[in-house]
Parts: C-alpha cells; structure tokens; sequence
C-alpha cells in the first residue's frame, strides 16, 4: 500500500499556492487529493473557507495596470478584504497602466501596443468571467462578450507577409531546415536552469535566424535575436499548440476594441463600485522594511502632488508593488514632430532610474531578494522598439488595406488577423487594422492602424533615418513605399494623422537573465509585501502577457492572506501527444515527420488514429512506402544532427 504522501497540498502547513507542473510527477497516492498542478477546471473555483481575520486590514496597491487591478480583484472575491479598505497609489492621472487606448478622430487615436489572446489564459478568464461586459445587458460578463464576438468572427490573415511594394509573400512554409527543427526539440528539453543568460543567437544557427518561422515568431512576439533563450524557450512551450496557426494566425482571438476599452475600464468600474479608493499623481519611491528576517513592510515613502507623505503600514495590512514598467518613460511624437529622446541628461531621467523603476531599485539595494533591476532596464538599445497610431480618413492608404484584409475594413469584422509583417523593410516594419470601429466613439468612415517596427538602429529604406528620429508623416511615408503607394503619398497625408510612441523598455522583460535576477511574487521572509506584473518569477509562464499579469497577482493574493487555494499552472498542451505530433509536423511544413508512416500503420482503425496530423492531399501510398522502407536510414541521420546540438 502506498504511504501518504506528506508534501501533499492536503498538509495545511505546506500548501502550496503555485504548483509547477514542470516538476510534477503524475501519480495518484493517499493524501493528495488536490488537482495536479496544470490540472485545468471549474474545481479550481472554489471557494475558501470564510475567514473574517484581515477584515480591518488595509491593502495599498502601487500602480494601477492591469496586475495592480487584478490584486485588488482577488483580494475582494478569495481574500474577503472589504474593498473599501483597498487603495490604489498610481503615479499617472489614469488607471490601465501600458494597457492604454485614448484619443478623438480630429486629433488622432493612440495606442502604445496592443495584446494578442490565448484561449488558455485560465487566472485571466477567471477574472473576467466575474467582470460585467461593457456594452452587453446586465448578466453578460467580458468573457462571454469577447467569445461571441470571435466564435461569430474567427481570426486569420491572407497577407501575413508582404514584399515588393505591397506584394503578399508565400507565407505557407517555415522553412525550417532539419537541423533546426531539430534545435528547437532539443530546446524543449533542456532544464530551464541551465539557460542563465543565453541570448537566442547563443544557440540557433543563422539558417534558423533568416527563416520565415523566426520572422512569424519574431515579430509576433518582439523577440529580438540578442534576448532571453530561457523566455523563448518558455514561449515555445507555453504556445507549443498554437505553432500551426503561427504564419496565418488563426490560433488568436482579438477583442471588439482596443485593450483599455476592453478591459481596463470594465475592471475598473467593476472596482470603483465595489468601493476602491484612487488615488492618483502619487509617486512611491521606497519602502521602509524591517531588516530582520521578517522583511515586514513598515512605512510607504511617497510624493502626492507634489507633497511629501509618509503612510504607515499597521500589523495586518498589505503592500502589493508592481515592479517595474514596460512603457515607462514612453516619448511621444505627432505627424510633424519626432519624439525627443534626450532622456540621459538629468538623474530623474537618467536610463533605469525614472519613476516607474525607483521603488524597485530602491528595494533592490535593500536585500538580494529583491532581485536585480539592472539586468531589465539598462540596455534601452536591446529594449526599445517604437510604435505609429494612424488615424485614417478613406484615401488610397485604406483602398491598398482592403486588398490585404479578410473583411472590408469598415464591416465591423476581422480585417488584417494580426500584423501584416513587410519584410524588405530595413526597420522590420509591421502593422494592422484590427476590428473596426477600434474606439466606441470612433466616427464610421474612420480607420486606425497600428504600426511597430523591431530594427531601432537601420534607416529607412526610402526616409534616411533611423524610425526614432522620424515624424509621423516620415513613418506614414516609409509605410507607402512599401505599401507600392509612393505617388498618392500627398493624398494620404493630408487624410492621416499620426501619432508616435517610442519605448525605452517595452521588450525589457526579454532581455538576458539568471535565477534570482527576478524576485518571486512573495520574496523569501516578506509577510505583507507582494511583488507582481512582468518582472518577477512564475516558473513556467511567459511575459509580456495580461496572463502574467494577473497570474502574479492572484499568487500574491493568496500566499499574503494563506488562502489554501491553488493558482494553476500553465495550460499542460505542451505534455499533450496531439499536441507534439502537431507541432512536429508544423515545424516541418506539413511535410510527414520521422516514425509517421510508422505510427499511423500501427494506430489505422484504432480508437487514436485521430491524434495523427492530417496527412497532406500529395502524400502518396508510395511515398509512405519509401519512408518505412528507409525509416532506418533516417534515423542514423536524425540521431548524427541530434547529437551535434
């Protein structure tokens, strides 16, 4: 008979709030009757046990993002705090944080960047399932107004790429040669802890680096070649399912409007009614926190208007920080003006040192377990990448959209499916028009486009500079050359008003890192202090995600308040044989992989013969023939390239 098993989650002692599926083993025993850790479902909604202990202590939040909202969420529902007795202290005028959307048709729409959706977001859908949707009647949540809108709208692009001044280019294929299929399966198994600052181009080839699948992954996610090879290996498994719908995109699913509209001002509502208190043009620079090992927060040092104030934190109260910012210190530009970036003069503006990264620098000199901002925020030349709002009246900019759409721009209906990537552009320009209208005030004969490029340091190919020293009207005019459009250029300028974004450290979550360089959500001793966003560790998820996000907050939730409740972990596609088998033939263009012939022989007519990729319409009987026949020849070869990794 098998023995309890003592580290189980049923030890009230030693619960465990955020399980790792990634070193889990798969089992059934005595005393472990709690979900395994990717274990996905309703069973993870329960709720806790009532505990009226926290119910007089305060919860001061530090930054109103995304992360910031969630916390104040999950304190509310599982941790029971009356949300009277939460407050938010956001240094800006306005919640959302880099999830923003704002602006009019006369003066031009803005948007920083947007988000692309996962259907395995499980903390995110369950947050928003409680949400009321913003325009759907009563009893609707976000949830269900963002499912009906893409189970009515499913999402693809007929131009993922494009060339030759506005051509559409073969993007069927990867093009992946074997060794670097091979690559990335070796990538998959390697330990995550023998990746301390590998950069990407450490370790694949520049066969790899000039494939069409890293141009697809590249500009989809903003990876560049010098980042994480440990958060790129984290992508691979995290999205290993969606790889088939990588070149055409049709594993995403994207909102009516823009992401502020979408989900910051329902959060927010949902918030404000419950009775959280805003408040607003607060700066926190530090924490005072005891020094022995309890690292009890005692006191938040802040600037309020301008005022100096200090705010003391009592036995039972709670301090949540977001740390770090990837739109901080953002610079703008309109269509006649480039942003300014002289931001290096000044100690305030100093690289790493303005205020969205203060506090946590700050707690970093603290202890060791804070962890180290450094390795995040001073390389603005690998974390920066600039992005275009344009605000589009009809003119041959928009007829040229048509013809690259799915739908007609203005039918209310998929149009682009995601970035349309051009990839003779020397900056590496992208850009999309996603749902219409992208504002609910938006007039109906106008579009917005959103335009990002990844290569900060290339001039342009027609506008001779680099695209942080360009005005908007430069950017629209580097877009038309390559949109073939160079001689209706004066027609679309005057029916385009662009408005410019460029960001220090939006990819600064990417950059290179070891253990310890991020904090954990609860860092080692803390009792009333939680860490959360896009800069502390999460084992298994990825960054640059609203997932991250509200992941991080809900662990810091219920690890501060001891709610014996589990945060699961990643979605376990990537453990999924159908799932593998997919990805494999994915990564080698739909082309029959090694052992395929082999495996569908044993499992034709059987109740499996489904999990086997669709073979494709040209694979002969005889072509599978001559792959059993030299299966073994194969093999000699895959094991000399497996072994060469």
């Amino acid at each position: 008979m098998k023995k309890p098993n003592n580290n189980s989650n049923n030890n009230p002692n030693n619960f465990c709030v955020q399980p790792d599926a990634s070193n889990t083993r798969v089992n059934n025993q005595p005393g472990n009757s709690y979900p395994l850790p990717d274990q996905i479902g309703n069973y993870q909604r329960n709720i806790g046990l009532p505990n009226n202990k926290f119910k007089e202590s305060k919860v001061y939040i530090i930054g109103s993002g995304i992360a910031g909202l969630s916390a104040a969420y999950y304190f509310i529902r599982d941790g029971k705090i009356p949300a009277s007795n939460i407050t938010f202290l956001e240094q800006l005028s306005i919640t959302g944080g880099s999830m923003d959307g704002q602006g009019n048709a006369t003066d031009g729409y803005m948007v920083r960047g947007g988000r692309e959706m996962d259907f395995t977001y499980e903390n995110l859908w369950d947050m928003f399932q409680d949400i009321p949707a913003l325009e759907m009647p009563e009893g609707y949540s976000v949830l269900d107004e963002y499912r009906l809108i893409n189970d009515a709208d499913s999402n693809y692009s007929i131009a993922r790429l494009i060339h030759n001044q506005g051509e559409v280019k073969d993007f069927s294929k990867f093009g992946l040669k074997k060794k670097d299929q091979l690559a990335i399966m070796h990538l998959l198994l390697k330990r995550k802890e023998d990746l301390d600052d590998l950069t990407i181009e450490d370790y694949f080839s520049q066969d790899f680096l000039d494939s069409n699948f890293w141009t697809f992954w590249r500009t989809m996610f903003a990876f560049e070649n010098w980042h994480s090879l440990l958060e790129c290996k984290l992508y691979m498994h995290r999205f290993l399912h969606a790889l088939d719908g990588l070149n055409d995109m049709s594993s995403l699913a994207f909102p009516k409007y823009n992401q502020y509209d979408t989900y910051i001002i329902p959060l927010r509502n949902h918030l404000t009614a419950l009775g959280v208190n805003i408040q607003f043009d607060t700066i926190v620079t530090d924490l005072d926190i005891n020094e022995d090992a309890s690292k009890t927060v005692t006191n938040i040092i802040s600037t309020q208007n301008g005022t100096d104030i200090n705010i003391p934190i009592r036995q039972d109260d709670f301090v949540i920080v977001t740390t770090g910012s990837m739109t901080e210190d953002t610079r703008y530009g309109d269509s006649n003006t480039a942003p300014n970036l002289d931001f290096k003069k000044s100690s305030n503006n100093a690289i790493g040192q303005s205020q969205g990264w203060q506090i946590w620098n700050n707690l970093a000199k603290k202890s060791p377990i804070f962890g180290n901002p450094t390795k995040f925020n001073s390389h603005v030349d690998k974390s920066s990448w600039m992005s275009a709002t344009l605000t589009c009246k009809p003119s041959a900019l928009v007829d040229k959209l048509k013809t690259l759409s799915v739908n007609d721009p203005y039918s209310g209906k998929t149009v682009t499916g995601g970035i349309i990537t051009i990839t003779d552009s020397n900056w590496l320009m992208s850009f999309t028009c996603n749902r219409q209208p992208h504002f609910p005030n938006q007039p109906s004969d106008t579009l917005v486009v959103w335009v990002y490029a990844l290569f900060m340091d290339k001039t342009g190919n027609v506008v001779h500079k680099t695209m942080p020293k360009c005005t908007g009207n430069e950017i629209v005019t580097e877009l038309c050359h390559h949109l073939g459009l160079t001689d209706k250029l004066d027609d679309i300028l005057s029916n385009t008003i662009t408005r410019t974004a460029y960001m220090p450290y939006i990819t600064s979550m990417f950059m290179p890192r070891a253990m310890g360089d991020r904090p954990e959500v609860v860092p080692a001793g803390c009792k009333n202090l939680g860490l959360v966003g896009q800069f502390v560790e999460t084992h298994n998820d990825v960054v640059f995600t609203m997932e991250t996000s509200v992941r991080t907050s809900r662990i810091a939730v219920y690890k501060l308040l001891g709610i014996n409740k589990q945060v699961p972990d990643i979605a376990p596609l990537q453990y999924d044989i159908r799932h593998m088998l997919k990805g494999a033939s994915a990564l080698n263009d739909g082309e029959p992989i090694m052992g395929a012939a082999v495996l569908r022989k044993l499992l034709k007519g059987t109740y499996y013969e489904h999990i086997l990729p669709e073979l494709q319409k040209t694979e002969s009987t005889s072509e599978q023939a001559s792959l059993l026949s030299n299966l073994t020849e194969h093999w000699e070869q895959l094991k000399h390239l497996w072994h060469k990794q």
